[in-house]
């Protein structure tokens, strides 16, 4: 608990009454109080005095003592005023209410955050996250969604920062350093938030990161969640979404775990079995046999979506020339991208032999 939390309540009540007003550790040293110059002296406290305020208001070296709210017998701060008479008395009631006001919610704020965490990086059980959450008062069946933003280089603290002023609501919004490079933002939506509007929020830290860092990251965004229980499997995809990103969309810094397509499911695939199926797709000769002028016009083709026209247009070709590329390329694999199975094939097999590549290791 920082002192300066205490020290804000300290300068309030200072205007309201004359008496000096503090409060003191578990050493009785006083950590905040409304005379500054006794800052960090220590109150003339015995250990059994300093074990009976845990009780209960003690009167004691001239002042009246009463313990802020804690778990346990003992107490980590407690709240004094000077003088042991009643108005003492009623004053150090009165200052330990707003003193455990201001501790109960620094103590929130910092739980939840910690809370988020554990769920994000499935460190608690189930059962546990509907008790904590109940503690906490943690409405559960709030929607949220999870942005994964991976620095180049190392995380920088500043990043941290950043996105804490951009996303201020710290009840709402949680900001959680995941680890050298990973940042997560748990953000609160509502149900019917749609992926435009996760792609905004997500370009507006790309862009800021960019402008104010001049630090380059890459975002990936996890599925919209309907219970706190699901922002495990939320993180979990926004992980998958920048992997899975750097292999088949490597020039985009921004991916959403929806908008993967089959890439996703290729890229848990094992190896060997990707390996059988490209063996098994060019009985003829392997897809390295295509030259990168072929490939080019494969991709352009695809991008076409199979429009023989359309994509002799963009080429700046001959229509008959497109159609002789592909005609050669059926000889060279026995598939005709003309047709629409074969298409698919041969698309699937242009992911596969990019995923395997990015598991070949670099040296």
């Amino acid at each position: 608990m920082s002192s300066r939390i205490f020290q804000s309540i300290m300068l309030q009540i200072k205007e309201a009454s004359d008496r000096t007003i503090g409060v003191i550790d578990e050493t009785g040293t006083v950590i905040s109080c409304t005379d500054l110059s006794i800052i960090g002296k220590r109150r003339n406290l015995s250990e059994e005095q300093l074990e009976d305020i845990a009780d209960g208001i003690v009167r004691a070296d001239g002042a009246v003592f009463k313990p802020l709210a804690t778990f346990g017998n003992s107490f980590d701060f407690a709240a004094f005023v000077e003088g042991d008479d009643d108005f003492a008395v009623s004053i150090c009631q009165i200052a330990s209410i707003a003193l455990n006001g201001a501790k109960q919610s620094h103590d929130e704020k910092h739980d939840k955050a910690t809370f988020i965490k554990n769920i994000i990086l499935d460190n608690i059980l189930p059962g546990d996250i509907y008790v904590r959450s109940r503690e906490l008062h943690f409405d559960i069946d709030v929607p949220y969604a999870v942005f994964l933003i991976r620095l180049e280089g190392r995380n920088d603290l500043a990043a941290v920062d950043m996105l804490q002023n951009m996303f201020p609501d710290r009840q709402r919004d949680f900001v959680i350093s995941v680890s050298e490079t990973d940042i997560a933002l748990v953000k609160e939506v509502t149900s019917d938030t749609d992926s435009k509007e996760l792609m905004a929020i997500a370009k507006q830290i790309e862009e800021t990161i960019g402008s104010e860092l001049y630090m380059r990251a890459m975002i990936g965004i996890g599925t919209v969640t309907e219970h706190l229980r699901e922002l495990a499997g939320s993180f979990k995809a926004a992980q998958v979404a920048i992997e899975v990103g750097k292999v088949f969309d490597s020039e985009k810094v921004i991916i959403a775990y929806e908008s993967l397509g089959i890439g996703r499911l290729i890229y848990q695939l094992p190896t060997t079995l990707c390996e059988m199926f490209l063996s098994e797709v060019f009985k003829k000769n392997t897809i390295d046999s295509l030259d990168a002028e072929t490939i080019f016009t494969i991709n352009k083709f695809f991008e076409n979506n199979l429009n023989v026209s359309e994509t002799s247009r963009k080429l700046f070709v001959h229509r008959n020339t497109l159609v002789y590329r592909l005609e050669k390329i059926k000889k060279l694999t026995g598939l005709d991208l003309r047709e629409f199975d074969h298409a698919i094939i041969f698309k699937v097999a242009l992911m596969v032999r990019k995923y395997l590549a990015s598991r070949e290791p670099k040296y």
